[in-house]
């Protein structure tokens, strides 16, 4: 498990200016976990030993940088806040993990840890804006369920009961509806994202797909050459850098 091999740390509630230093070689939206307004959450090594030690960053840091102080233990990274209009709603800001251990479960298995957190906390509700699909399916693994509505930045908006996972996360419509709006929205989408939509919905003719299950609930066998369901977060992982879950100005 996940667990077993990372330590889940919260640096602070929102407004407790909580801040981080992420190295932006290795994670997306680096520069929003320097700033103090939003809770912060983190996956690290359990001996506080470096995330990547094999990992060589493409390109070095200008002379102004430090590269002495990143954070160098951090395997993924989220923000949070009080929604704008729903203090008992709690929105998930920002997610990213460690270009050099994408593909573990860390995005899914921070954002459920944090969850549990925020429910510990008080909260009731927790919501997430995104806008890939991606992401979206990586949320439903995490008890999210798509709410039928976008924000501004044409993001999907999905929600959860903060103490369980949401009462429609196996309408399949309601799935499917979502997964739509992603197919409907481009004509030349990327080949890696036109597969997966086209193998959840059923456009290639082997039918539609369910909403996928938590970790305790695998899903049942696929056909070999469907593509493999995605298990990150981090919007580096979508083939079109459009693609991004973030969730710069939600009501």
């Amino acid at each position: 498990m996940v667990s077993d091999r990372t330590e889940f740390a919260v640096a602070g509630a929102p407004g407790e200016g909580a801040t981080c230093r992420l190295d932006y070689r290795a994670f997306a939206y680096a520069g929003k976990f320097v700033v103090g307004d939003t809770g912060k959450a983190f996956l690290r090594t359990v001996d506080g030993s470096d995330a990547a030690p094999e990992w060589e960053p493409a390109q070095s840091v200008p002379e102004t940088v430090n590269p002495d102080a990143f954070e160098t233990d951090v395997l993924a990274a989220v923000s949070f806040s009080p929604d704008r209009t729903d203090p008992a709603c709690c929105r998930l800001r920002y997610v990213t993990v460690h270009v050099a251990r994408r593909g573990e479960e860390l995005g899914p298995d921070l954002v459920r840890r944090t969850v549990s957190w925020l429910a510990d906390a008080g909260y009731e509700r927790v919501r997430i804006a995104v806008n890939n699909p991606f992401a979206y399916e990586a949320l439903y693994k995490c008890g999210f369920a798509y709410t039928g509505e976008e924000t501004g930045l044409a993001e999907l908006e999905l929600e959860r009961p903060a103490d369980a996972p949401a009462t429609t996360r196996d309408d399949a419509e309601r799935y499917r509806a979502g997964l739509a709006v992603f197919r409907d929205r481009e004509d030349d989408p990327p080949e890696a994202v036109r597969r997966f939509l086209a193998d959840r919905l059923g456009d290639g003719g082997d039918g539609p797909a369910d909403p996928p299950r938590p970790p305790d609930s695998p899903d049942p066998p696929r056909p070999p050459d469907s593509p493999d369901p995605p298990d990150s977060l981090d919007p580096a992982d979508a083939p079109d850098s459009r693609n991004t879950l973030t969730d710069e100005d939600p009501s």
